[in-house]
């Protein structure tokens, strides 16, 4: 507003001071935007095509070169276990021939053949009639011994 208008002799009083004020549009920036041409717009599509498949690339490349490195490193884990099992699968057969071995010495050595040997090497030998005592029990529990004395059951 033009505040001048009220200093020059006059005395009336202006009532716009008084009224709500309208508001101003907001300006906006002086700046002119130019039409694009065909062409500007074709340079501007391939240089963000060219960027878009270039990133594509790069990403491609570098996730075939993870994936590689990922193969040979599982590779080389499942290698190594797999040396494992075959080590361990070794000392089992080991395990196993050397448990056969124990068992046929054990067969060996308690077989009848050599504990008849190792028998008649200490001085014993094979049981025959001769040697059999028969005792006679006859109705009343009483036995008869060698020395000829009568031996009675208590249990009457």
């Amino acid at each position: 507003m033009d505040n001048l208008k009220y200093y020059n002799d006059s005395l009336a009083y202006d009532f716009e001071m008084f009224m709500p004020r309208k508001e101003e549009p907001v300006r906006k920036d002086n700046i002119v935007k130019l039409p694009r041409t065909k062409q500007q717009s074709r340079a501007k599509k391939r240089a963000v095509k060219r960027v878009s498949t270039s990133a594509f690339a790069v990403m491609t490349t570098v996730f075939i070169v993870v994936s590689m490195c990922l193969n040979i490193f599982l590779r080389l884990q499942i290698n190594e276990v797999n040396s494992e099992i075959n080590d361990i699968n070794t000392q089992k057969k080991a395990l196993i021939s050397e448990k056969t071995s124990l068992e046929v010495e054990l067969e060996r050595l308690i077989s009848y053949s050599n504990i008849e040997v190792e028998a008649a090497e200490i001085g014993m030998q094979k049981m025959d009639k001769s040697q059999v005592k028969y005792i006679r029990v006859n109705d009343k529990n009483t036995a008869i011994t060698k020395d000829g004395e009568t031996v009675v059951s208590k249990n009457n």
